[in-house]
């Protein structure tokens, strides 16, 4: 809850209104940095404002000064002394329930009380866009979560539910949604250190000569194009991917993978396959109209089809789920590449 208290002083014969902000900490809003916070709850407060308010102790928890690092903690007071036009709250109410324009559509592969995870169909956007798309796979997910009453932005101040990871808007599979802010930070960090291993299965044209293999390579994202490159040598700007593959079956002109990611970045999976020669069926950035054209593929074949939780560090809340494998109920490309009468199981 937040409460105003103007203090008005009279400098020059101008009046500046003083707002005295008090905020008390929630259990969703704990854990964070108080700067992270602050920035959340008042994006209209430029970040130099908000800094130098921390220097001059304009910023208190309980009373006391505290850091720009300072970690929050549930119940704690927040005290914020700053220029009233500058604490426009977060956002208008009509904002915080865009997600009830989103479609109802949703398939859940696995939930408890603290996660979830969806199985996203390929054309499904996974957060809103430059076109401000409101039918996404997040939006999807809070108006799931507000429908069973598990989430209402009435009550929050800086948390919504959110994603732990993304996948193309054209690649289908699973993606993992925290339900409250100690999941997402547990499962941010475990993804980020590997704790959270990701298989895919994929079409690929041609077949390959080693059935399976590790890839290396080194990869540099051009944002303006929205694609990457893959060089064989570290360039300046280049990040270190590492693919797994193994070649389930084949067809006379194509070949369906099982592919681990040992590192995560934008669309490895697609270049890294494609710059050995290799592209996926269906993909008009890395691959070529001459390979698609007659094969019924408009978007990439590639699915995230399997999660595994292989925790080697505390989780915390979420220990219980060491161990848990989450697989995608149906991959219908890979479904009919193994049922047809050309293909050879390896």
């Amino acid at each position: 809850m937040c409460y105003k208290s103007p203090i008005r002083d009279i400098i020059n014969r101008k009046v500046t209104v003083i707002t005295i902000k008090t905020i008390k900490i929630n259990k969703n809003d704990a854990g964070q940095r108080a700067d992270k916070f602050i920035t959340k709850m008042f994006p209209q407060l430029p970040q130099s404002m908000m800094y130098k308010a921390f220097r001059q102790k304009d910023i208190k928890i309980g009373g006391k000064r505290c850091d720009i690092s300072t970690r929050l903690c549930e119940g704690d007071i927040l005290t914020i002394y700053i220029k009233d036009e500058l604490l426009e709250e977060r956002k208008e109410r009509e904002f915080q329930y865009d997600f009830l324009r989103a479609s109802s559509t949703l398939d859940v592969a696995y939930e408890d009380e603290n996660i979830l995870i969806a199985d996203k169909k390929p054309g499904l956007i996974v957060h809103q866009d430059e076109s401000y798309q409101t039918d996404t796979l997040i939006a999807r997910i809070q108006r799931y979560l507000y429908e069973k009453g598990e989430y209402s932005p009435d009550s929050e101040q800086s948390f919504a539910p959110a994603l732990v990871n993304r996948i193309d808007r054209n690649t289908g599979g699973l993606v993992i949604a925290a339900k409250n802010s100690a999941s997402l930070r547990i499962l941010n960090e475990k993804m980020k250190t590997r704790q959270i291993h990701k298989t895919y299965l994929c079409i690929v044209c041609g077949k390959l000569a080693k059935k399976e293999d590790t890839l290396t390579g080194y990869l540099e994202k051009n944002e303006s194009q929205n694609r990457v490159y893959i060089d064989k040598k570290p360039g300046k700007n280049s990040k270190t991917i590492i693919t797994k593959y193994r070649v389930i079956a084949e067809q006379p002109k194509h070949s369906l993978l099982e592919v681990e990611l040992l590192t995560g970045r934008t669309h490895q999976i697609r270049a890294h396959l494609a710059s050995i020669g290799h592209p996926l069926l269906g993909d008009g950035k890395y691959g070529t109209n001459k390979n698609n054209r007659g094969t019924g593929f408009s978007k990439q074949a590639l699915y995230s089809c399997k999660l595994i939780f292989d925790f080697t560090s505390d989780a915390d809340i979420l220990n219980y789920l060491n161990g848990l494998e989450v697989k995608a109920a149906k991959v219908p490309f890979a479904e009919s590449f193994m049922s047809s009468s050309e293909t050879r199981i390896l």
